[in-house]
């Protein structure tokens, strides 16, 4: 057994031949997140308030290492903006001192490479490249002269715009390394480029020096996303970055992001005018942010908790007084099974009285006259057409049985006989319904239709109770109507084993105020001519046949009651009739409704 069908009460399913009065489902529902709503309200309320000040607090510390970082960015990007910015004029200067001879002469170009190296440091070699791309004269660690950098996009750079910082990259050396390069111009041949290269390392040692080594590091990217300087945790020299945003135009400012490792990190990106780099600072925010995480997961599990014996609590009180509410329900569902009756034989009563009154007398003198007639035709043989009379004196006597028969089955509706489950067809049952109305239709000029599908099933259930149902919206249906309106009455099969009736008038319509109460007893919109137990016991009469009904109705529109019953399934009963069965038991044709015909 399941934890759900262990603890479900007993009002969660109807059993049968039980009268559901309430939706015990939807009143249970309602009571228990009402009771929720109203006591975790405060809970969820201090919770709130309780996140609201973590939040405020990480926001200060978020805060306080944004500010970190900006200080971090700030200084370095100032070092390595200086650096450049100095040996850039460094070499701008001994460009400008010297002659292409004098930068052509070893001598003269080792002397100036010493006095570099001196003053401003960072120079790994120094060279001049003529305007041919061939670099003439060199001097540092690599055997370098006469290569040939025609192809080099340093070269074409610098000749073209005068001055060139390059991003890192191989080489003739196979090497990572960066150059600066101007362009020397003197007439003559053309021009030349002096070109000096620059050490990544002291890069690298300047950028680091600015980062605390266990939360954060700094390092350099190109406009590729490739890695100038070392990175701790992103790789080497020309590895490729994987945190940058796809979109040049939010490489500058402080953003957070995730790793491959589902870290959260802080990333601060600024550009380095003038040159390739782009300075990225990576902040790890967990260290610090370590008992704020603690704070928040012993909030949650606060929370969670109280509201799971709030839950708890709310579940059994609300299905204790749903219950008590179920029981008292049934005892008065006992008592509305007398009054069932007791409204039904007063319905019947006052339709027997018209009967007796318009067709038992009338038919009676009839009868007694024609009787007369066949004993006068029987007694002389010299009667012209005598055969002729005689039949025609029978059908008059079959006519007169037929009412009899009409009258005899009104009285057995009004019978209080023992629920019981049979097999309906409900073409005859509805022909018979409206066989007592015919006579106030016709009198009201009242045209109902009733149109039912070829294909609709039998239904299961008690033949008078399910007789009252229609005679009970039928006649509220009647009330409604004006003289010379319609009711129309449909059946068709409705989804998985299921028939729906539709009867449907254009009267005066239910005020939508009412609608959702008129299945209540005692309730009536017709004044002091109704009791209100109508609807009441034709929907009892439903729900405990397994069946439901519904309403749909608009003001000076009219009005549609419909009734979904549950089919015969079984195989005996869902075979398809010939068109000459007859059904069950007998069926007499109603002159008043045959097929799709009007009254």
């Amino acid at each position: 057994m399941s934890f759900w069908q262990k603890f479900r009460p007993d009002f969660w399913h109807r059993q049968d031949g039980q009268v559901e009065l309430l939706d015990y489902r939807r009143l249970w529902k309602t009571t228990f997140w009402a009771a929720v709503i109203a006591s975790l309200t405060p809970v969820f309320v201090l919770a709130g308030v309780n996140f609201f000040q973590y939040d405020r607090q990480y926001e200060l510390q978020r805060n306080e290492i944004i500010i970190q970082m900006q200080r971090e960015m700030s200084t370095a990007k100032l070092q390595v903006t200086d650096f450049l910015n100095t040996a850039q004029a460094a070499l701008t200067f001994v460009n400008l001192d010297n002659t292409t001879n004098q930068l052509s002469d070893a001598k003269r170009l080792s002397l100036i490479f010493r006095q570099l190296r001196y003053s401003f440091g960072g120079f790994v070699d120094l060279g001049l490249i003529n305007f041919l791309g061939i670099q003439k004269a060199y001097v540092g660690p690599y055997n370098l002269s006469d290569v040939d950098y025609r192809d080099q996009e340093w070269y074409q750079v610098a000749l073209i715009r005068g001055a060139y910082v390059s991003d890192v990259f191989m080489g003739h050396r196979n090497f990572p390394h960066m150059v600066i390069a101007v362009r020397h111009e003197e007439g003559g041949e053309g021009p030349a480029v002096l070109r000096a290269t620059i050490d990544t390392g002291r890069l690298n040692q300047m950028v680091r020096g600015e980062s605390p080594q266990d939360v954060s590091e700094i390092f350099l990217v190109n406009q590729q996303g490739k890695l100038q300087t070392p990175s701790r945790h992103f790789g080497g020299v020309l590895a490729q970055f994987g945190l940058l945003p796809e979109s040049r135009k939010d490489w500058e400012g402080i953003s957070e992001v995730i790793n491959e490792q589902d870290e959260r990190l802080f990333m601060g990106m600024a550009n380095i005018e003038d040159t390739p780099f782009t300075l990225v600072v990576i902040h790890r925010p967990g260290v610090l942010l370590k008992k704020w995480g603690a704070l928040g997961i012993n909030l949650v599990i606060v929370v969670s908790v109280s509201v799971l014996i709030i839950l708890g609590v709310i579940w059994w009180g609300s299905t204790t007084l749903v219950s008590r509410i179920y029981v008292a329900d049934l005892r008065r569902a006992s008592v509305l099974h007398e009054v069932e009756y007791t409204n039904k034989l007063a319905s019947i009563g006052r339709l027997a009285a018209g009967v007796a009154h318009e067709i038992n007398n009338p038919v009676a003198i009839i009868n007694e006259k024609v009787g007369l007639m066949e004993d006068l035709l029987k007694l002389g043989d010299d009667f012209p057409r005598k055969e002729k009379f005689l039949q025609q004196i029978g059908v008059i006597q079959k006519s007169v049985k037929r009412v009899s028969d009409i009258t005899h089955r009104l009285l057995g509706f009004a019978r209080h006989l023992p629920v019981k489950r049979e097999q309906i067809h409900l073409d005859g049952l509805l022909n018979e319904v409206l066989g007592f109305l015919g006579r106030e239709a016709e009198y009201r000029n009242i045209k109902i239709s009733l149109n039912i599908d070829r294909d609709v099933p039998p239904v299961n259930g008690d033949r008078g109770q399910l007789q009252q149902v229609f005679l009970n919206i039928l006649n509220n249906a009647m009330a409604a109507v004006q003289k010379g309106g319609n009711i129309d009455i449909s059946a068709k099969v409705k989804g998985e084993h299921r028939v729906e009736v539709a009867i449907a008038d254009d009267g005066v319509g239910i005020p939508a105020a009412d609608l959702l109460k008129i299945f209540e007893p005692f309730f009536s919109t017709k004044g002091e001519r109704g009791t209100g137990l109508g609807l009441s016991i034709t929907y009892g009469i439903v729900q405990k046949m397994g069946g439901t009904i519904e309403v749909e109705s608009l003001e000076q529109k009219g009005t549609t009651f419909h009734v979904f019953l549950p089919a015969d399934v079984a195989p005996r009963m869902i075979e398809s009739k010939s068109e000459d069965d007859s059904g069950p038991e007998e069926k007499y044709p109603n002159p008043l409704v045959e097929g799709d015909s009007s009254v």
